[in-house]
């Protein structure tokens, strides 16, 4: 099947963008599986395919599969590169921009540069979810503090690897560990991400991460992305980094997070607020699919 395609990248964190108004997909799982392949696709650590929504209040449809052709409900690079395509290409000419999801809807705002060039996009991604059932988790919520309610999964012990993992769980929409370490750089991703992100006390699995904090408006982020492995960044990742440093006294409340890929910025201004990232969203190349 000959397939037209876009591939676009945020922080090095890079998908395959399908078009379905202009081309049909029979098998999103097995075109992801092939196209994602570094050695023998495209390369990249899964497929969006960008669609009419089906809701009333959104402008564009993000539907998204890992490389291991999993559906995930949530990206926060892929959703800045969707709506940077959907302007674009013509799509929607609205600013802020309506996504849809698995996660629900969210909100993407272009900012515009000279020669009406999308310089970067600020996304909301939503209100962080804490309790167990909702992430989804098995992990036992600790004692709630005046930082967090009482069902937040802050400070759980999980065993793995013959050690003891501090872990904290929060979804943006999808799952997410935060493993508190003292620097990134000694942390063996190959050998850690995995066995966390399939864990049992993960029904659905988890994106993994381990922050380190470098101050109290500085986080330093490595991703084990669910379905995709090591990531150069992860925006709903570096959400959920925040959210969980700001609940256990690490952080404040506007942070930028550092990850192998580059720099977002993240605020979450209230519990009752949505988790707002910036970062860029570029285009790789465009192509045409022969498999």
């Amino acid at each position: 099947m000959n397939l037209r395609f876009t591939k676009m990248h945020g922080l090095g964190n890079d998908y395959v963008y399908v078009d379905m108004q202009r081309c049909a997909v029979a098998d999103a799982a097995a075109l992801a599986r092939r196209i994602s392949d570094r050695h023998t696709g495209v390369g990249s650590d899964g497929l969006i395919l960008i669609g009419a929504p089906t809701v009333a209040d959104a402008d564009v449809r993000m539907i998204l599969y890992n490389a291991d052709g999993s559906r995930g409900e949530m990206c926060g690079n892929g959703l800045r590169c969707v709506a940077r395509y959907a302007r674009d290409r013509g799509l929607s000419a609205r600013n802020p921009l309506r996504v849809q999801t698995d996660a629900g809807v969210r909100t993407a705002e272009l900012r515009i540069g000279a020669g009406g060039v999308v310089e970067s996009v600020w996304t909301d991604l939503g209100r962080p979810r804490l309790a167990a059932a909702e992430i989804p988790t098995t992990l036992a919520a600790g004692a709630a503090s005046e930082r967090w309610p009482r069902e937040a999964v802050l400070d759980a012990t999980l065993r793995a690897l013959g050690r003891e993992f501090r872990v904290a769980c929060v979804s943006m929409g999808n799952p997410h560990a935060i493993v508190f370490v003292e620097r990134c750089a000694d942390v063996p991703l190959s050998e850690w991400g995995p066995a966390l992100e399939r864990h049992a006390v993960f029904p659905e699995r988890t994106n993994v991460h381990f922050v380190e904090c470098e101050s109290e408006r500085r986080l330093r982020v490595v991703t084990w992305e669910r379905g995709s492995g090591a990531t150069r960044a992860c925006g709903s990742g570096a959400a959920a980094a925040l959210v969980a440093a700001v609940l256990t006294g690490r952080a404040e409340r506007r942070v930028v997070v550092a990850m192998p890929g580059g720099e977002l910025e993240v605020r979450w201004e209230s519990a009752e607020s949505g988790v707002q990232v910036s970062g860029p969203a570029e285009y790789v190349c465009d192509g045409e699919w022969l498999g």
